[in-house]
């Protein structure tokens, strides 16, 4: 499973409404992809479909496509988003990760 902090959430509900995506029953894809100093690298995105191979979750009232590729990598992930000074974005705390790059965008497990 997959977490969705409240600042996440309110932050993933904006930005699918200007992308033209309806956080009520549309889709955040999360997934992992080979890159990034670490090795490995996050991938967000939105969608209007779910494939065959995605696991769901839906957790704070956000769905979550995952593909089952990447949720061995993600599972127990929770999903937060910062907008302090020192940078903005959406931050991945995955318990899986052995090993973080400074920013943040990527790991190894």
């Amino acid at each position: 499973m997959i977490q969705v902090s409240d600042t996440a959430k309110k932050k993933i509900i904006d930005l699918m409404k200007e992308d033209g995506f309806d956080a009520t029953k549309d889709y955040v894809r999360v997934g992992v992809k080979s890159g990034g100093c670490s090795g490995l690298s996050y991938d967000l995105k939105f969608d209007k479909a779910k494939s065959e191979d995605d696991k769901i979750f839906i957790d704070n009232e956000i769905t979550i496509a995952v593909e089952k590729k990447s949720f061995l990598y993600l599972a127990g992930t929770i999903l937060e988003f910062s907008g302090g000074i020192n940078g903005k974005g959406f931050i991945f705390n995955n318990p899986n990760a052995n090993r973080t790059c400074g920013c943040g965008e990527s790991f190894s497990l």
